[in-house]
């Protein structure tokens, strides 16, 4: 039989690579078939969202010398701590997909408009699938910041071809990377998967990120599901307790289909008390209708969770386009 070729990443056989694809270890499969994906689509009831949802863009300090988190929106945000300004998974694009003309189109515009971005400095990149990597904002980024641009292994490849001369570090689960004005990112684990086609399944490498700054450390889980919830257990014996969490908290349903790379509102709030987060932000609902559940169902759900949990609701809020978060 011959063997599949990896055509963005080469490097030795771990606990979580095969020598060809990557794995989430001990963790259920991600992998669904397209018989699964036609069960879901022919058995699906997508709630009906709103064409579009009004945002008041927020208007972002040049420096931050504390810590500020501004919400854009879906895995989008801006980072600024102690003179660093990052973002996240950044998609300024109105589709998350690799086309212009089909797929989910944004219903909130970005809670901060492109050109008023203060300097970013660093972005930090989840993963490969289009509502996290965004080539088109990449290349925008490139032109008008020149960034650092930080990933797991084998993106690299796909941000190379199309972002040329981009500064480009990349890292697997346990690396870190110097950011510069005293702040490091560490590659963590997140249960989850990659492709940018129907043939590259699992053939570059997803992650997380815990950011230590001088006024605080962030976790931005990228996409996850929870499993058996060991990952979350062993980042905050590892890295400790974070500051402030960015927790995925929709695109969750149906729960089959969805429940191994993606945690809903429950799950969410159980990560926060696995990780023993001080507070925590809602990212990756309300922009893009991905799944089945209705646009606000993650916000009520996350609510009932909090109050199920006896957690006070101002510790963990789903973060809004345009929301701009202090953080003490």
């Amino acid at each position: 039989m011959k063997k599949t070729i990896n055509p963005y990443y080469q490097g030795p056989p771990s606990d979580h690579f095969d020598g060809t694809r990557f794995f989430n270890p001990g963790q259920p499969a991600t992998d669904r078939s397209l018989a699964e994906v036609l069960r879901w689509k022919r058995g699906s009831r997508p709630a009906v969202w709103p064409p579009s949802v009004p945002v008041t863009a927020a208007l972002p300090d040049a420096r931050v010398d504390g810590m500020r988190i501004t919400m854009v929106g879906h895995a989008t945000l801006l980072i600024q701590a102690a003179g660093l300004n990052m973002l996240t998974d950044p998609v300024w694009s109105d589709r998350a997909s690799p086309t212009r003309f089909a797929g989910p189109r944004r219903v909130t515009a970005p809670g901060i408009v492109f050109g008023a971005l203060p300097p970013i400095h660093v972005v930090l990149l989840s993963h490969n699938h289009y509502d996290h990597l965004d080539l088109a904002t990449l290349k925008r980024l490139q032109a008008a910041h020149r960034p650092l641009f930080v990933m797991p292994l084998g993106n690299d490849a796909i941000v190379r071809a199309a972002v040329p001369g981009a500064r480009i570090v990349t890292g697997d689960w346990g690396d870190a990377v110097d950011l510069g004005r005293g702040a490091e990112a560490h590659f963590v684990p997140a249960n989850h998967w990659s492709s940018r086609g129907v043939r590259d399944r699992r053939m570059v490498l997803w992650c997380g990120y815990v950011v230590r700054t001088g006024v605080g450390m962030i976790w931005f889980a990228g996409d996850t599901g929870y499993g058996d919830g060991a990952i979350f257990s062993d980042l905050r014996t590892r890295h400790g307790e974070p500051d402030i969490s960015l927790i995925p908290i929709g695109a969750y349903e149906p729960r089959w289909f969805m429940a191994a790379q993606h945690v809903n509102p429950e799950e969410a709030v159980r990560i926060m008390l696995d990780t023993g987060t001080k507070r925590a932000i809602g990212i990756h609902w309300g922009t893009f209708q991905l799944t089945d559940e209705g646009r606000e169902e993650p916000r009520v759900a996350l609510a009932a969770a909090l109050a199920a949990a006896g957690v006070d609701p101002a510790a963990f809020v789903a973060g809004v386009a345009g929301g701009v978060y202090e953080i003490a």
